[in-house]
């Protein structure tokens, strides 16, 4: 029986770690696309077809399911044993022990339908929330800096864990957090030749709430009993709704069969596939290790910028290396608790 659960626990953590890259792989061509197409369409156009991929995705699932969620498979048995944690999103220790100093913190109001409407609104907030904020973002500032703002969204959670007292070692979590800041901070100084602070307050918000909104949503997914496909179709659903009405504002233009297709791919890649990928690494994270994984989407996406032509500069590259190094810190403290 023993070695039966360890078998188990060592599938579950495989597949959630393949799941994690999944989602950082599609993320990291996000902001690439993105560009390519905001250079051509307004916002609203390029959100439609996102959206319109990203219900197209998450439809399928429902109707063709994996066996992995099943009612009696793996990720369901990883939602059990989730139950009654914080999903950190593996900055901090989440699964009460007699060992911990404080009691776990329960984010969801008790009754199925409190859960329910609590559910569809981190789901809205996650999926809406973000890609909306992120694409104002993008259209409103150098790429590049609103790519790394919006991708600050696990220091956001490890600011979380250190204001909630979750972390054995707050100092070194903090410091760990404060330098991945420092890095994207360089990112942003030197990653161009020009001046900082070249697009408009808007945009800066707007990223920085996109990031806010990613960082809420990773930290209460794993908390839920509803399954991400169940949660993720009606916030797709309602996305379509309201950017098609947003289209319908900003006037009909004419769409290249290119752009066409780079646009449902970012509903079905970056949006539908990569969300799906992150809440099922996240709902069978049983070691809580996964934000090193999602610090690599800032440094991934970046570097695809750069080779896009977006221009580099040392300062730029000793930032990422902050950031690494940050994740490489997290990881060890993570690890040790």
């Amino acid at each position: 029986m023993a070695e039966s659960q360890q078998s188990r626990s060592g599938a579950a953590s495989a597949a959630a770690l393949a799941f994690a890259f999944g989602a950082v792989a599609l993320w990291a061509t996000n902001a690439l696309v993105g560009k390519t197409l905001l250079a051509h369409h307004p916002v609203s156009h390029v959100q439609f077809l996102q959206f319109c991929g990203a219900a197209l995705v998450f439809a399928l699932i429902r109707l063709f399911p994996s066996p992995l969620v099943g009612e009696g498979g793996l990720a369901k048995r990883g939602r059990m044993r989730g139950a009654g944690r914080i999903a950190d999103a593996g900055v901090s220790s989440s699964t009460p022990h007699p060992s911990r100093r404080c009691a776990p913190i329960h984010l969801l109001p008790q009754g199925e339908k409190g859960n329910a409407a609590l559910a569809h609104a981190v789901g809205f907030i996650g999926l809406v929330g973000t890609m909306v904020l992120q694409y104002i973002a993008f259209a409103s500032m150098p790429v590049i800096e609103a790519n790394l703002v919006a991708y600050t969204w696990p220091l956001m959670i490890a600011a979380a864990v250190i204001a909630l007292g979750r972390s054995r070692r707050p100092l070194l979590l903090g410091l760990t957090a404060a330098l991945g800041f420092a890095g994207v901070a360089l990112v942003i100084s030197g990653g161009r030749a020009q001046a900082w602070f070249e697009g408009s307050l808007v945009g800066y918000c707007a990223a920085f709430g996109s990031a806010l909104c990613m960082a809420l949503y990773s930290l209460a997914v794993g908390r839920l009993a509803v399954p991400p496909d169940r949660l993720l179709l009606p916030s797709a659903l309602i996305g379509v709704a309201l950017t098609f009405a947003w289209s319908l504002h900003d006037g009909a233009a004419g769409l290249s069969g290119t752009h066409l297709l780079l646009g449902l791919y970012l509903g079905a890649g970056p949006m539908g596939l990569g969300y799906y990928f992150w809440s099922r690494a996240l709902s069978l994270d049983q070691g809580g290790r996964l934000a090193v994984v999602a610090y690599l989407t800032p440094i991934a996406s970046t570097l695809l910028l750069a080779l896009s032509g977006e221009s580099l500069s040392m300062t730029a590259i000793a930032g990422a290396v902050l950031v690494i190094g940050s994740c490489i810190a997290v990881g060890i403290e993570r690890s040790e608790v």
